[in-house]
Protein backbone atom coordinates (compact mmCIF):
# COMPACT_ATOMS: atom_id res chain seq x y z
CA UNK A 1 0.00 0.00 0.00
CA UNK A 2 1.34 3.43 -0.94
CA UNK A 3 -0.08 6.92 -0.54
CA UNK A 4 0.49 10.22 -2.31
CA UNK A 5 2.98 11.52 0.26
CA UNK A 6 5.50 8.69 -0.05
CA UNK A 7 9.18 9.14 -0.83
CA UNK A 8 9.51 7.28 -4.13
CA UNK A 9 12.39 4.83 -4.36
CA UNK A 10 13.54 1.28 -3.78
CA UNK A 11 13.82 -0.52 -0.44
CA UNK A 12 16.67 -2.86 0.47
CA UNK A 13 16.33 -5.54 3.15
CA UNK A 14 17.19 -9.11 4.11
CA UNK A 15 15.79 -11.57 6.61
CA UNK A 16 18.45 -12.24 9.20
CA UNK A 17 18.69 -15.81 10.42
CA UNK A 18 20.20 -17.13 13.62
CA UNK A 19 22.42 -19.52 11.63
CA UNK A 20 22.90 -20.03 7.87
CA UNK A 21 21.00 -23.33 8.00
CA UNK A 22 17.92 -21.52 9.35
CA UNK A 23 17.42 -19.86 5.98
CA UNK A 24 15.91 -21.35 2.87
CA UNK A 25 18.37 -24.12 2.07
CA UNK A 26 21.09 -22.27 3.99
CA UNK A 27 20.91 -19.34 1.55
CA UNK A 28 20.34 -15.72 2.51
CA UNK A 29 18.18 -13.73 0.08
CA UNK A 30 18.77 -9.98 -0.08
CA UNK A 31 15.93 -8.06 -1.71
CA UNK A 32 15.58 -4.69 -3.43
CA UNK A 33 11.88 -3.96 -3.99
CA UNK A 34 9.90 -1.17 -5.67
CA UNK A 35 7.09 0.85 -4.10
CA UNK A 36 4.57 -1.85 -5.06
CA UNK A 37 6.62 -4.47 -3.21
CA UNK A 38 7.76 -6.11 -6.44
CA UNK A 39 11.35 -7.43 -6.57
CA UNK A 40 13.73 -5.28 -8.59
CA UNK A 41 16.93 -7.18 -7.81
CA UNK A 42 18.07 -9.97 -5.54
CA UNK A 43 21.39 -11.23 -4.25
CA UNK A 44 22.03 -14.51 -2.45
CA UNK A 45 24.76 -15.62 -0.08
CA UNK A 46 25.74 -18.93 1.49
CA UNK A 47 25.79 -17.42 4.95
CA UNK A 48 23.55 -15.67 7.46
CA UNK A 49 23.41 -11.95 6.58
CA UNK A 50 22.56 -9.01 8.81
CA UNK A 51 23.15 -5.46 7.49
CA UNK A 52 23.19 -4.31 3.84
CA UNK A 53 24.42 -1.21 2.02
CA UNK A 54 23.96 -0.49 -1.69
CA UNK A 55 27.12 1.25 -2.87
CA UNK A 56 27.08 4.09 -5.43
CA UNK A 57 28.57 1.88 -8.18
CA UNK A 58 25.83 -0.75 -7.82
CA UNK A 59 27.79 -3.23 -5.72
CA UNK A 60 26.35 -4.47 -2.44
CA UNK A 61 28.19 -4.51 0.91
CA UNK A 62 26.86 -6.84 3.58
CA UNK A 63 27.85 -8.12 7.00
CA UNK A 64 27.48 -11.63 8.32
CA UNK A 65 25.18 -12.42 11.22
CA UNK A 66 26.72 -11.67 14.62
CA UNK A 67 26.33 -15.35 15.56
CA UNK A 68 27.83 -16.74 12.34
CA UNK A 69 30.75 -19.19 12.73
CA UNK A 70 33.87 -17.14 13.52
CA UNK A 71 35.82 -18.49 10.54
CA UNK A 72 33.16 -17.09 8.18
CA UNK A 73 32.44 -13.72 9.79
CA UNK A 74 33.08 -10.28 8.36
CA UNK A 75 32.20 -7.92 5.53
CA UNK A 76 31.72 -8.88 1.89
CA UNK A 77 31.24 -6.74 -1.19
CA UNK A 78 29.49 -8.38 -4.13
CA UNK A 79 28.76 -7.22 -7.68
CA UNK A 80 25.21 -7.26 -9.14
CA UNK A 81 25.63 -10.93 -10.04
CA UNK A 82 26.60 -11.81 -6.47
CA UNK A 83 30.32 -12.40 -7.06
CA UNK A 84 32.50 -11.47 -4.08
CA UNK A 85 34.88 -8.68 -5.14
CA UNK A 86 36.20 -7.69 -1.69
CA UNK A 87 36.00 -9.06 1.83
CA UNK A 88 37.31 -8.33 5.32
CA UNK A 89 37.48 -11.04 7.96
CA UNK A 90 36.62 -9.73 11.43
CA UNK A 91 34.27 -10.51 14.27
CA UNK A 92 31.75 -7.97 13.04
CA UNK A 93 28.74 -7.29 15.22
CA UNK A 94 25.57 -5.50 14.08
CA UNK A 95 26.90 -2.36 12.39
CA UNK A 96 29.40 -0.87 9.97
CA UNK A 97 29.50 2.42 8.07
CA UNK A 98 31.21 3.53 4.86
CA UNK A 99 32.95 6.82 5.70
CA UNK A 100 33.33 9.79 3.35
CA UNK A 101 36.99 8.81 2.91
CA UNK A 102 35.97 5.37 1.65
CA UNK A 103 37.30 3.75 4.82
CA UNK A 104 35.05 1.56 6.91
CA UNK A 105 34.00 2.07 10.52
CA UNK A 106 33.22 -1.42 11.82
CA UNK A 107 31.76 -2.47 15.13
CA UNK A 108 33.16 -5.77 16.38
CA UNK A 109 33.10 -7.64 19.67
CA UNK A 110 35.86 -9.05 21.86
CA UNK A 111 35.37 -11.59 24.64
CA UNK A 112 37.80 -10.76 27.45
CA UNK A 113 38.22 -10.16 31.13
CA UNK A 114 37.14 -6.66 32.21
CA UNK A 115 37.48 -6.42 36.02
CA UNK A 116 36.28 -2.80 36.07
CA UNK A 117 32.88 -4.01 34.87
CA UNK A 118 32.61 -7.23 36.85
CA UNK A 119 34.00 -10.71 37.42
CA UNK A 120 34.38 -13.42 34.79
CA UNK A 121 34.30 -13.19 31.01
CA UNK A 122 32.70 -10.17 29.31
CA UNK A 123 31.68 -9.45 25.72
CA UNK A 124 32.96 -5.97 24.97
CA UNK A 125 32.28 -3.51 22.13
CA UNK A 126 35.24 -2.82 19.84
CA UNK A 127 35.34 -0.25 17.02
CA UNK A 128 37.91 -0.18 14.23
CA UNK A 129 38.46 2.02 11.18
CA UNK A 130 40.05 0.16 8.28
CA UNK A 131 41.09 1.16 4.78
CA UNK A 132 40.13 -0.74 1.66
CA UNK A 133 43.72 -2.04 1.75
CA UNK A 134 42.81 -3.56 5.15
CA UNK A 135 45.03 -1.32 7.26
CA UNK A 136 43.66 -0.62 10.74
CA UNK A 137 43.82 3.15 11.35
CA UNK A 138 41.95 3.46 14.66
CA UNK A 139 40.70 1.23 17.47
CA UNK A 140 38.37 1.81 20.41
CA UNK A 141 37.80 -0.58 23.31
CA UNK A 142 34.51 -0.17 25.16
CA UNK A 143 35.61 -1.66 28.48
CA UNK A 144 38.31 1.02 28.78
CA UNK A 145 35.64 3.73 28.84
CA UNK A 146 33.12 2.27 31.26
CA UNK A 147 33.81 4.97 33.83
CA UNK A 148 33.30 7.64 31.13
CA UNK A 149 29.85 6.16 30.56
CA UNK A 150 28.96 6.17 34.25
CA UNK A 151 30.22 9.74 34.67
CA UNK A 152 28.11 10.99 31.75
CA UNK A 153 25.00 9.28 33.07
CA UNK A 154 25.53 10.22 36.71
CA UNK A 155 23.52 9.46 39.82
CA UNK A 156 20.59 7.06 39.54
CA UNK A 157 21.20 6.36 35.85
CA UNK A 158 24.74 5.23 36.60
CA UNK A 159 23.44 2.93 39.33
CA UNK A 160 20.81 1.62 36.89
CA UNK A 161 23.62 0.56 34.55
CA UNK A 162 25.45 -1.31 37.29
CA UNK A 163 22.27 -3.13 38.33
CA UNK A 164 21.42 -4.09 34.73
CA UNK A 165 24.84 -5.66 34.31
CA UNK A 166 24.71 -7.45 37.67
CA UNK A 167 21.16 -8.77 37.35
CA UNK A 168 20.55 -9.23 33.62
CA UNK A 169 23.67 -8.94 31.44
CA UNK A 170 26.79 -10.11 33.30
CA UNK A 171 28.34 -11.33 30.01
CA UNK A 172 26.98 -9.27 27.07
CA UNK A 173 26.92 -6.11 29.18
CA UNK A 174 26.71 -3.54 26.35
CA UNK A 175 25.36 -5.27 23.22
CA UNK A 176 26.12 -2.26 21.04
CA UNK A 177 24.13 -2.19 17.78
CA UNK A 178 25.11 1.17 16.22
CA UNK A 179 28.19 3.08 15.10
CA UNK A 180 27.28 6.29 13.26
CA UNK A 181 30.15 8.65 12.42
CA UNK A 182 28.42 11.96 13.08
CA UNK A 183 27.75 14.34 10.18
CA UNK A 184 27.95 18.11 10.50
CA UNK A 185 24.63 19.13 12.07
CA UNK A 186 22.99 21.93 14.02
CA UNK A 187 23.90 20.14 17.26
CA UNK A 188 27.63 20.52 16.57
CA UNK A 189 27.32 24.31 16.35
CA UNK A 190 25.79 24.35 19.83
CA UNK A 191 27.82 21.61 21.51
CA UNK A 192 31.16 20.15 20.42
CA UNK A 193 30.29 16.80 21.92
CA UNK A 194 28.31 16.30 18.69
CA UNK A 195 31.14 17.41 16.38
CA UNK A 196 31.49 15.74 12.97
CA UNK A 197 33.43 12.49 13.15
CA UNK A 198 32.44 11.65 16.70
CA UNK A 199 30.63 8.32 16.99
CA UNK A 200 27.07 7.66 18.12
CA UNK A 201 26.57 4.25 19.75
CA UNK A 202 23.69 2.25 21.23
CA UNK A 203 24.19 -0.03 24.23
CA UNK A 204 21.00 -2.04 24.03
CA UNK A 205 21.64 -4.04 27.22
CA UNK A 206 21.84 -0.80 29.20
CA UNK A 207 19.00 1.14 27.48
CA UNK A 208 21.62 3.78 26.69
CA UNK A 209 22.78 5.74 23.66
CA UNK A 210 25.91 7.87 23.69
CA UNK A 211 28.68 9.68 21.83
CA UNK A 212 32.39 8.85 21.64
CA UNK A 213 34.77 11.75 21.03
CA UNK A 214 36.89 10.45 18.18
CA UNK A 215 40.05 12.43 19.07
CA UNK A 216 40.30 11.27 22.69
CA UNK A 217 38.20 8.09 22.73
CA UNK A 218 36.23 9.39 25.71
CA UNK A 219 32.47 8.93 26.00
CA UNK A 220 31.28 12.54 26.23
CA UNK A 221 27.48 12.18 26.20
CA UNK A 222 25.10 9.41 27.28
CA UNK A 223 21.36 9.20 27.84
CA UNK A 224 18.48 6.76 27.93
CA UNK A 225 18.02 4.80 31.19
CA UNK A 226 14.46 5.23 32.40
CA UNK A 227 13.23 6.25 28.93
CA UNK A 228 14.62 3.78 26.39
CA UNK A 229 13.98 0.05 26.45
CA UNK A 230 16.19 -2.15 24.25
CA UNK A 231 16.63 0.49 21.49
CA UNK A 232 18.17 0.23 18.00
CA UNK A 233 19.67 2.47 15.31
CA UNK A 234 19.94 5.94 16.89
CA UNK A 235 20.78 8.41 14.11
CA UNK A 236 21.82 12.04 14.42
CA UNK A 237 19.64 13.96 11.94
CA UNK A 238 20.62 17.16 10.05
CA UNK A 239 18.65 19.32 12.52
CA UNK A 240 20.75 17.99 15.41
CA UNK A 241 18.08 15.75 16.91
CA UNK A 242 18.39 11.97 17.31
CA UNK A 243 16.02 9.48 15.69
CA UNK A 244 15.81 6.13 17.51
CA UNK A 245 13.71 2.97 17.37
CA UNK A 246 12.70 2.24 20.97
CA UNK A 247 11.86 -1.47 20.98
CA UNK A 248 10.07 -1.66 24.33
CA UNK A 249 11.42 -5.15 24.92
CA UNK A 250 10.17 -5.31 28.50
CA UNK A 251 7.06 -3.14 28.21
CA UNK A 252 5.89 -5.17 25.12
CA UNK A 253 5.19 -2.35 22.68
CA UNK A 254 7.46 -0.31 20.41
CA UNK A 255 7.69 3.33 19.41
CA UNK A 256 9.84 5.59 17.24
CA UNK A 257 11.30 8.64 18.99
CA UNK A 258 12.98 11.89 18.07
CA UNK A 259 15.13 13.17 20.92
CA UNK A 260 16.68 16.57 21.54
CA UNK A 261 20.09 15.44 22.86
CA UNK A 262 20.99 18.80 24.43
CA UNK A 263 17.72 19.09 26.35
CA UNK A 264 17.70 15.29 26.83
CA UNK A 265 14.00 15.06 26.12
CA UNK A 266 11.68 13.34 23.66
CA UNK A 267 10.21 15.86 21.20
CA UNK A 268 8.30 13.51 18.84
CA UNK A 269 6.91 10.01 19.18
CA UNK A 270 5.15 7.49 16.95
CA UNK A 271 3.26 4.58 18.46
CA UNK A 272 0.35 2.46 17.23
CA UNK A 273 -3.26 2.45 18.38
CA UNK A 274 -3.63 0.16 20.22
CA UNK A 275 0.02 0.45 21.16
CA UNK A 276 0.52 -3.33 21.36
CA UNK A 277 -0.16 -3.54 17.59
CA UNK A 278 3.35 -2.19 16.90
CA UNK A 279 6.00 -4.30 18.60
CA UNK A 280 9.38 -5.81 17.84
CA UNK A 281 11.29 -6.99 20.90
CA UNK A 282 14.60 -7.01 19.01
CA UNK A 283 16.37 -5.78 15.82
CA UNK A 284 14.44 -3.02 13.89
CA UNK A 285 15.17 0.62 13.06
CA UNK A 286 14.03 3.82 11.36
CA UNK A 287 15.46 5.91 8.51
CA UNK A 288 14.83 9.62 7.94
CA UNK A 289 13.84 10.09 4.29
CA UNK A 290 14.63 13.21 2.23
CA UNK A 291 10.97 14.33 2.27
CA UNK A 292 10.86 14.25 6.09
CA UNK A 293 9.00 10.95 6.35
CA UNK A 294 10.38 7.97 8.26
CA UNK A 295 10.89 4.47 6.91
CA UNK A 296 10.24 2.18 9.88
CA UNK A 297 11.42 -1.42 10.13
CA UNK A 298 9.35 -3.42 12.61
CA UNK A 299 11.92 -6.15 12.35
CA UNK A 300 10.48 -9.04 14.31
CA UNK A 301 7.25 -8.93 12.30
CA UNK A 302 8.97 -8.53 8.90
CA UNK A 303 6.96 -5.32 8.56
CA UNK A 304 8.13 -2.12 6.84
CA UNK A 305 6.14 1.11 6.68
CA UNK A 306 6.58 4.80 5.91
CA UNK A 307 5.08 7.39 8.25
CA UNK A 308 4.76 11.16 7.86
CA UNK A 309 5.68 13.74 10.53
CA UNK A 310 1.96 14.00 11.36
CA UNK A 311 1.94 10.21 11.93
CA UNK A 312 0.05 9.07 8.83
CA UNK A 313 1.16 5.72 7.40
CA UNK A 314 1.56 6.28 3.64
CA UNK A 315 3.34 3.06 2.62
CA UNK A 316 2.97 -0.40 4.13
CA UNK A 317 4.74 -3.64 3.28
CA UNK A 318 4.79 -7.04 4.95
CA UNK A 319 7.43 -9.43 3.71
CA UNK A 320 5.99 -12.57 2.10
CA UNK A 321 9.20 -14.47 2.77
CA UNK A 322 9.45 -16.98 5.62
CA UNK A 323 11.37 -15.49 8.50
CA UNK A 324 13.28 -17.07 11.34
CA UNK A 325 14.64 -13.87 12.81
CA UNK A 326 12.93 -10.98 11.05
CA UNK A 327 14.44 -8.02 9.19
CA UNK A 328 17.37 -6.36 10.93
CA UNK A 329 17.15 -3.03 9.06
CA UNK A 330 15.74 -1.63 5.84
CA UNK A 331 16.99 1.25 3.69
CA UNK A 332 15.19 3.30 1.02
CA UNK A 333 17.23 4.53 -1.97
CA UNK A 334 16.20 7.07 -4.61
CA UNK A 335 15.62 5.93 -8.23
CA UNK A 336 18.68 7.94 -9.29
CA UNK A 337 20.93 6.22 -6.75
CA UNK A 338 19.86 2.77 -7.98
CA UNK A 339 20.60 3.49 -11.66
CA UNK A 340 24.21 2.13 -11.66
CA UNK A 341 22.93 -1.19 -10.33
CA UNK A 342 20.22 -1.37 -12.99
CA UNK A 343 22.65 -0.54 -15.80
CA UNK A 344 25.13 -3.18 -14.70
CA UNK A 345 22.33 -5.72 -14.24
CA UNK A 346 21.12 -5.03 -17.81
CA UNK A 347 17.78 -3.53 -16.81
Amino acid sequence: MAGAQVYDGYTLFCHTYERPEDGEGGVAHMHLIDMDGKPLHEWTAQTAVQYLTLLPDGNLLYSTRDRSPIEKTGLREVDPAGNVVWSYHCRIDHDYRVLDSGNLLIHCVMDKMAPAIGPELKRCPYFIEVTRQKQVLWEWFGEQHFEDLRRCLGGERSEYVLERIRADYPFDWAHNNTGQSLPDTAAAARDQRFAPGNILFSYRSLDTIGVIERATGEIVWAWGPGVLDGQHQPTLMPDGRILVFDNGTRRRWSRVLIVDPLAEEVVWEYRAEPQEAFFSAYISGAQLLPNGNLLVCEGGAGHLFEVTPDKQVVWDYRSPHPSQHGIYRATRYSPEYVQPLLRRAGR
